[in-house]
Parts: structure tokens; sequence; C-alpha cells
């Protein structure tokens, strides 16, 4: 059986009231609840929070709040990992018990159907660790500056600004979409989740992690352009 959980606290700050926000003529959330429903994967879609209006919301749209998200798990600081091990506990003590736990973030409008099944199969094939979708950075950060207060800028690694594109090491960066693993992984899990992890590349059209309004803007023109 799988689960799927959907963070969704109420205290946004630099978009507040972001998870249900108008996006593109619908509340934020609903892009992620329908997406899990599409799926077919989840015997139960979960959305945990400490907002009424939110819940009020998630349920409304076929998702279920049977829980409220303790203050302790609601500010800016709580990681996700406790959040999602707190509705794990939270359903097994509803005598709800399932194998397999997707974390899917509730500003994700641009994921696809496609990339959550493949990334339950990984998971499926590799129990041990977090599946989370990645994209690579357009530019090598070996190459990357700091720019001090006088304007002048400053190469993070001297020995590598000189270096050929083509010779520098791909890496990637968290998409911030979702990440699926066991409930036990979940449970047991009190390590950083990237050090714990395998990667699904994905493009970069394909993600915007919405933080500002210019990522909003730009978001809404990405999800515009698969309508066209």
């Amino acid at each position: 059986m799988n689960i799927c959980v959907i963070p969704a606290r109420g205290g946004s700050k630099r978009i507040p009231r972001k998870n249900i926000r108008d996006f593109c003529g619908k509340p934020m959330i609903t892009y992620a609840i329908d997406l899990a429903k599409r799926s077919q994967l989840f015997e139960h879609i979960v959305v945990s929070t400490d907002d009424d209006e939110i819940s009020e919301l998630a349920q409304k749209n076929g998702a279920s709040v049977p829980f409220d998200r303790p203050s302790l798990l609601s500010d800016d600081s709580t990681p996700t990992l406790p959040v999602i091990k707190h509705a794990i506990c939270e359903m097994e003590q509803r005598g709800i018990a399932f194998k397999n736990v997707c974390c899917l973030y509730p500003s994700v409008p641009l994921i696809s159907v496609e990339r959550i099944m493949e990334a339950s199969h990984m998971s499926a094939q590799n129990p041990d660790v977090f599946v989370m979708p990645i994209i690579a950075f357009s530019s090598p950060i070996e190459r990357a500056f700091t720019v001090e207060q006088s304007g002048r800028v400053s190469p993070i690694k001297n020995q590598k600004i000189i270096s050929r594109t083509q010779d520098c090491k791909k890496t990637y960066y968290d998409a911030g979409q979702f990440y699926w693993g066991s409930a036990t992984l979940w449970k047991n899990g009190d390590a950083n989740i990237h050090a714990n992890s395998i990667g699904l590349e994905i493009s970069a059209w394909e993600a915007v992690d919405i933080d500002n309004e210019d990522d909003w803007q730009m978001a809404e023109k990405l999800y515009k352009t698969r309508l066209v």
C-alpha cells in the first residue's frame, strides 16, 4: 500500500498563503492533490497542515486531513523528514498501515504523472534509499563567483575558473517536488534525506522552485505553454 503525504503549512512568508493562492485559475495545492489522484498509486492522499482554510480546501478536493499538524512542526525551520514521520505515526495510530510513502510538496504544478510513476518504480527497486527528482546545473559550480560589497567578483575555486566547461564534473540540485521512500525509511531516517537518496534526473522546464513573485510568474508562464 502507498500513501501520499502533502505537507502544507499555512505560514508561508515570502509568498503569503502560497499553498492556496490562485495559480492559473485554481488554488495551488489542488494541482498536487489532482496529480496524486491521477497517478492511481495511492490508497490514501493525506494533507498535513496547521491551517483550517487549507484543511477545508484539501478535503473539498479529495484529500483527507485526519489530524492537525502541531505548531512545533509548522515553523520556517522545520525540515521535511519529521513532518512526514509525524504523519506516518498519526496514520498508524488510526490503524492504517502502508509500505511506501511519497512526500509531495503542495506547490508543484509542473510535475507530471509519468515522473511520479517513474520514481515509484525506482523506489521499489531501491527500498533502502529515498528517490528524488534532480536537475543539472546549467553551468559548472566550480566556476561560480561570489560578489563582494565593493562589487568585485571572487571565484569560489580559483584553480577551476579557467577550466573548460566540458572538463568540469556535472552537478545537480534538488528539484524540490517530491521524495519517495519506504515507511520504514521515513520512520528510521534521522539523517539528511539528500545524503541517502538516488536521483531521478528531470529537465529544467519541469520544475520551478517557487520562492518569490518572479518564480511564481515564471511557473505560470511555463504551465501555460504546456496547454498550448
